[in-house]
C-alpha cells in the first residue's frame, strides 16, 4: 500500500513535470483514485478580465476570472466528474518545470497532496524562483488513465529524467494522471 500512495504521488508530479509542446496529456501512474471537487454551487465567474479583488499577485496568461477556489482535496476526490470544466485552485508551489517552466506543481493541505498546473511551452513561463511562493491558478481539469505497462514507462521517465525513487518494476497497478490545462495564473509571495 506505501508503494502505491508513493508511485501515485510521483507519478502525478511526473506527468506534471514533463515538458511538451501543448498542454497533452502524458502516461501517468496512480493506485489509488484521484478527486475533483467543484466549485461551491453558487459559485460565479467574475467579468472577463477581472480578477477578484482577493486575488493580487504577479500575473501569467489570461490571469484568474473564477471568484471561487476549488480545494485541491476536493478536486482530487473525484477527478472525473470535473474533466473539461475550468476551476480555480490555490496552494504552495512544491515545484516549477526546470527546464522550460511549463508547469507548475501546486499543493493541497494534506502531505503528498498535489495537482501539476500544465500550459503549452512558451504559452507562458513560470520562474523557477516561484517554488516556495503561493499560487492561485485557473484551468481545465484533465484526467489521463495510463494502461499498466504506460505506467511502468512513466515511471522508469520520471526515474530517468528527475531522479524519482520510484522504480518500474515495484508498479502492480495502472495509474490515472489528473491535472489543469492552465488559462491563467498568479504567484504571489504568501496566502
Amino acid at each position: 500500500m506505501m508503494i502505491r500512495a508513493a508511485v501515485l504521488a510521483l507519478s502525478l508530479v511526473a506527468t506534471l513535470a514533463a515538458c511538451d509542446k501543448g498542454p497533452k496529456t502524458q502516461p501517468a501512474v496512480t493506485a489509488a483514485p484521484v478527486e475533483l471537487v467543484a466549485a461551491p454551487a453558487g459559485a460565479v465567474a467574475a467579468p472577463a478580465g477581472a480578477v477578484p479583488a482577493s486575488v493580487a499577485g504577479e500575473k501569467f496568461g489570461a490571469g484568474v476570472s473564477l471568484v471561487e477556489s476549488m480545494p485541491i482535496d476536493q478536486l482530487l476526490a473525484d477527478p472525473k466528474a470535473m474533466v473539461g470544466k475550468s476551476v480555480r485552485v490555490e496552494g504552495l508551489v512544491v515545484d516549477v518545470c526546470p527546464k522550460r517552466g511549463c508547469w507548475m506543481d501546486v499543493a493541497g493541505t494534506a502531505a503528498g497532496q498535489k495537482v501539476r498546473f500544465k500550459v503549452a511551452d512558451g504559452e507562458m513561463t513560470f520562474p523557477v524562483d516561484a517554488k516556495g511562493k503561493y499560487a492561485v491558478v485557473e484551468g481545465v481539469v484533465a484526467v489521463n488513465e495510463l494502461t499498466l505497462e504506460e505506467t511502468k514507462e512513466y515511471v522508469a521517465y520520471q526515474q530517468k529524467e528527475y531522479g524519482a525513487s520510484a522504480k518500474p518494476e515495484d508498479v502492480t497497478g495502472p495509474m490515472s494522471i489528473v491535472r489543469l490545462d492552465g488559462t491563467g495564473a498568479l504567484i504571489r509571495d504568501r496566502q
